[in-house]
C-alpha cells in the first residue's frame, strides 16, 4: 500500500488538525549526546500562558523520548503530563474506519463507496450500500478518502502537560528530557610518510541522529565519561578530552565536568533526523612512529604463522600530539607516488595523553615464519621440557628485526636460548630476532614447565 495516496483534502486536513498546540517563540535549543544511544535535550521556549490551570502542548519532541525523564520548568507547577505518539498513517486511519463509510476514487474517476469491513496489506473489503461486498486486492490505482481524522491520531509526537501557572503572560518554559537514537563516536585518518617514520593524524567526530526529530540550530555538547545507567542500559564508554592547546581544525571546546569531560561545539549546528554528521575534532602533523614486525608464537609443531606489521607512537606534546584520544577506528593511508592508498586499519581504546598507542596495520607479505617443536621430555610427573625452533625468512630488501612474543605459562624456566629475551610479564617473554635482507634467522630455546 506504499503507493496509495490519500486525497489532498485529507492530507491538508490531517496537517491542520494536530492538537491545536499553543504558539511559542523558540529561544534556545541544546543537545547533549552520549555514546551508545542516549541524548539529553534542553528546549527553552516562550509561551503566553494564563494564570491558573491550562494545557501546554509541546510538539517537535523526539519520537524515542523517554517520557519518564521529562522535566518542565516554569513559574508554576506541572500537575499532569502525557506523551502522545499515535501518529497518522494510512494503516492506522483505515483501522480506525472499520465499520465506517469510506470512498475510493479510481484512475478514471470511478467511485467506489461502502462500509469498511477489513483492511490489510494491499487489499480491503467493503460492504456496499446496496448489499453485497466489494473485495479489492490491488489498491495502487485508487485514492482513498475519509470524512475526518480519527480521534486520537496526531501528526507529530506531542507532550501534553496540565500546568498551573503562577502568573499570566509570556514566560520561559524549559523542557528537558532523555531520548534514545543518538550516538557519537570518533574516526581517525592517519597518513604515513614515504619512510614510515611519521604520520599526519586527523580526528573526526561522527554524530548519528535516529531519535525521530531534527534539532535546528542547536548548541551541541558531547559527554565523555563512564555514565552509569541501570537495568536495560549499558555502562557508557569512557571518552577522554582533547587539550585546549590544539587549535588547528578544532570545532569543540573541552572542559572537565564532574568525573567526565564535555566537548562544547563553538557554534550552533543543525542535527537532522536520519543523519550522520561529521565534525573535525583535531589535526596533528609529523607524529614520530616506530614500525615493528611482531610474531606471536604458538609454541607447537608446524605453526606457519604470519608476522604482523605494527606501528607505535607516544601520545605526547613532544611528539606533536599530547591529546587524550577517544575510542575509535584508525584508518591508515600511504602514497604510492601517485595517490594515497589504504594500507590498513585498527581500533584504539580510550587513550590518555602521555600514553603509548599500538596499531596493527596488516601482515607482512615478505616475511615468513616456520615454527616447530623439535623435542619433548617428561622429566617428572609434573615437570616437562620442550625445545622449539623458529625460522624467520626475510625476503625484503632491507634488514628487519622481528619481535617474537611467546606465552610460557605460570611456572617456567628458559634455557639454551640462542637469542636473549625480555620478560614482558609473569607469563610472556619477547625475543628480538634480527634478520638480514634475503636471509634466514633461527631462534632456538628450551623451556621447562612445571604443573
Amino acid at each position: 500500500m506504499k503507493n496509495i495516496i490519500l486525497s489532498l483534502i485529507l492530507f491538508v486536513f490531517c496537517v491542520s488538525l494536530p492538537l491545536h498546540a499553543q504558539k511559542f517563540s523558540p529561544k534556545k535549543l541544546s543537545v547533549t549526546i552520549y555514546n551508545n544511544d542516549l541524548g539529553v535535550v534542553k528546549d527553552l521556549r516562550e509561551y503566553d500562558l494564563p494564570k491558573g490551570e491550562s494545557r501546554i502542548e509541546i510538539q517537535d519532541v523526539a519520537q524515542l523520548i523517554d517520557a519518564t525523564t521529562v522535566h518542565i520548568k516554569f513559574k508554576g507547577e506541572v500537575i499532569e503530563q502525557n506523551y502522545q505518539y499515535d501518529l497518522v498513517s494510512l494503516d492506522k486511519i483505515l483501522k480506525k474506519y472499520i465499520d465506517k463509510d469510506i470512498e475510493l476514487i479510481g484512475e478514471k474517476d470511478e467511485l467506489i463507496s461502502g462500509k469498511l469491513l477489513s483492511a490489510g496489506g494491499n487489499s480491503i473489503v467493503l460492504q456496499k450500500k446496496t448489499g453485497g461486498l466489494d473485495m479489492l486486492t490491488n489498491l495502487q490505482k485508487y485514492r482513498i478518502t475519509v470524512n475526518s481524522l480519527p480521534e486520537g491520531l496526531i501528526t507529530k509526537p506531542t507532550l501534553v502537560c496540565l500546568a498551573n501557572s503562577d502568573i499570566a503572560g509570556k514566560q520561559d518554559v524549559e523542557l528537558t528530557y532523555q531520548t534514545g537514537g543518538m550516538n557519537w563516536h570518533t574516526e581517525y585518518v592517519a597518513v604515513l610518510d614515504k619512510d614510515d617514520k611519521n604520520i599526519d593524524l586527523n580526528a573526526w567526530v561522527s554524530i548519528e541522529n535516529n531519535s525521530g526529530t531534527t534539532y535546528k540550530d542547536a548548541f551541541l555538547k558531547l559527554i565523555a565519561g563512564d555514565v552509569n545507567r541501570v537495568q536495560e542500559y549499558e555502562v557508557y564508554d569512557k571518552v577522554t578530552a582533547m587539550v585546549e592547546g590544539m587549535n588547528k581544525g578544532r570545532q569543540f571546546e573541552e572542559k572537565s565536568f564532574f568525573e567526565y569531560h564535555i566537548y562544547s561545539m563553538e557554534r550552533p549546528t543543525t542535527i537532522a533526523q536520519s543523519e550522520t554528521k561529521q565534525i573535525s575534532l583535531f589535526e596533528s602533523k609529523n607524529i614520530n612512529i616506530v614500525k615493528k614486525y611482531l610474531y606471536r608464537s604458538g609454541g607447537y609443531d608446524g605453526s606457519n604463522g604470519k608476522v604482523a606489521v605494527v606501528i607505535e607512537f607516544e601520545n605526547s606534546e613532544k611528539n606533536n600530539l599530547g591529546v587524550p584520544m577517544p575510542k575509535g577506528k584508525v584508518r591508515l593511508y600511504k602514497s604510492d607516488g601517485q595517490a594515497l592508498e589504504f594500507v590498513g586499519e585498527d581500533l584504539i581504546n580510550h587513550t590518555p595523553k602521555n600514553e603509548k598507542l599500538k596499531l596493527k596495520v596488516g601482515d607482512a607479505f615478505d616475511v615468513v615464519v616456520e615454527e616447530e617443536q623439535t623435542e619433548y621430555k617428561q622429566i617428572t610427573e609434573k615437570v616437562s621440557e620442550s625445545t622449539f625452533e623458529i625460522k624467520i625468512r626475510n625476503q625484503k630488501e632491507e634488514d628487519i628485526v622481528v619481535d617474537v612474543d611467546r606465552y610460557l605459562g605460570l611456572r617456567w624456566e628458559l634455557k639454551d636460548n640462542n637469542i636473549d629475551y625480555e620478560k614482558v610479564n609473569a607469563q610472556n617473554i619477547l625475543f628480538k630476532v634480527p634478520v638480514q635482507a634475503g636471509k634466514e634467522s633461527i631462534l632456538k630455546y628450551t623451556v621447562r614447565n612445571s604443573f
